[in-house]
């Protein structure tokens, strides 16, 4: 057990203590990054060009078991921009739950599961008819949810976005104190206005056949101004490429999703701690939603059943990019980390919560990293695999070392996050 209780060490043994350990009050990253030059000197040495931020929350249990929370701070304004890349999937993910869950008030036997057929109004957009990484060969919430949570897919998270509707995902976000954040594009179909303003027409249905509709949803259009883009330095780079035309002007990200990192981190804590959560703030979820949302956050590939995934292609860490490495490395033994991520013009996100059961370990680390040394976006030569992902792994590492290490006053009981992953059958809410 890590949890080296406060009440059990004597005074005098903990005054002694703190100094050598480092768990004096004040900031830890700072220390857990200068204490190793070799793998965060580069970053640290010019943590601008990196547009790096850290948001590290520590997390004590009271005598009853709540949860109480310290966020410790790393790097470049809250203001910052940068591009959230998938990181946007988590609340879309939440909100299209959380739509059905309204909805099925009024129309009986609609759940996450339901056979959904997705039609086209307007330029650009698709038709989706069958799902064949699904267990029933049809389309459903619960199936887009998975495919976000797992492996990131952009195509699901396209068609969460058009079941929500942009005006309705940027309104309840407002609703939960996420002032600047703003997802109003799909992903990687260069959506822009207006069609990224229009949404698709889709039905429900209660049978696999799609001969018994629950629900029909029209197509949509969002007449409402955009939510301004409250960021700054949002012209990135030296240059970009525009099909093979290069353009050497930096990249502008003003008609982008936003999405700063203080604010990620706010929805994976109301997700995964509603209780300790102002109840304005909270996701419109039953208990149901909420076990579905963990176990999907935390599952590996290779656990998955519908959708399968082959862990040659999606090995364990895949999608885990502080303490994985996004592939390069094992999570601990134990250790389960509840994330999203985000890959794209450079940048890498993670915003996780990690659990080791083993140990009573928890913590709140999300981070963003740009690695981009050639300054030209749009190019496909990014420094993921020599800077971005090394410094995600051992940024988690050297957390979870310092976490297992670090005294604290009530040991954490995480057996809520102790999850069923030999799921068998339907399971979505």
């Amino acid at each position: 057990m890590r949890c080296i209780s406060h009440l059990k060490m004597g005074a005098v043994v903990v005054a002694l203590l703190l100094p050598v350990l480092g768990w004096a009050q004040g900031n830890p990253l700072p220390r857990l990054l200068q204490a190793d030059t070799a793998r965060f000197g580069r970053v640290l040495r010019n943590p601008a060009a990196y547009r790096l931020q850290i948001l590290y929350t520590q997390i004590n249990r009271d005598a009853e078991g709540k949860p109480h929370f310290r966020t410790f701070r790393y790097g470049a304004s809250a203001r910052q921009y940068f591009y959230p890349a998938s990181t946007v999937k988590l609340p879309a993910a939440a909100l299209a739950l959380a739509k059905l869950r309204s909805l099925r008030a009024q129309v009986p036997g609609l759940t996450a599961a339901s056979p959904l057929r997705i039609d086209s109004a307007f330029a650009g957009q698709t038709r989706v008819l069958r799902d064949s990484s699904a267990a029933s060969g049809r389309a459903s919430v619960g199936q887009y949810v998975r495919k976000v949570l797992l492996v990131s897919d952009n195509d699901a998270y396209n068609r969460l976005y058009e079941f929500v509707g942009q005006q309705e995902l940027n309104d309840k976000l407002r609703s939960l104190g996420l002032r600047r954040t703003r997802l109003i594009h799909r992903l990687s179909v260069g959506d822009e206005e207006p069609g990224s303003r229009h949404t698709n027409p889709l039905a429900f249905y209660a049978d696999t056949v799609l001969t018994q509709p629950l629900y029909m949803q029209p197509s949509a259009y969002n007449s409402q101004p955009l939510p301004k883009l409250a960021a700054q330095d949002i012209r990135i780079g030296q240059a970009y490429l525009q099909g093979d035309k290069r353009v050497e002007t930096p990249f502008d990200f003003s008609v982008k999703n936003n999405f700063p990192l203080p604010e990620q981190q706010q929805v994976l804590r109301a997700l995964l701690f509603p209780e300790a959560t102002p109840a304005k703030h909270r996701f419109a979820l039953a208990p149901d939603d909420y076990q579905f949302l963990y176990r999907y956050l935390s599952m590996l590939p290779r656990e998955s059943r519908a959708p399968r995934y082959d862990a040659a292609h999606f090995p364990d860490t895949y999608a885990k990019f502080l303490l994985g490495g996004g592939g390069i490395a094992p999570l601990p033994p134990g250790v389960r980390v509840f994330n999203k991520i985000g890959q794209a013009y450079g940048f890498l996100i993670d915003n996780a919560y990690v659990a080791d059961f083993e140990h009573g370990v928890e913590f709140l680390l999300a981070a963003v990293i740009y690695v981009n040394a050639d300054g030209v976006l749009n190019d496909d030569h990014y420094d993921y695999d020599t800077i971005g992902f090394p410094f995600l792994r051992d940024l988690g590492q050297a957390v979870y070392n310092y976490e297992r290490q670090r005294p604290c006053r009530q040991p954490a009981n995480l057996s809520r996050f102790q999850l069923n992953y030999n799921v068998v059958g339907e399971d979505a809410p």
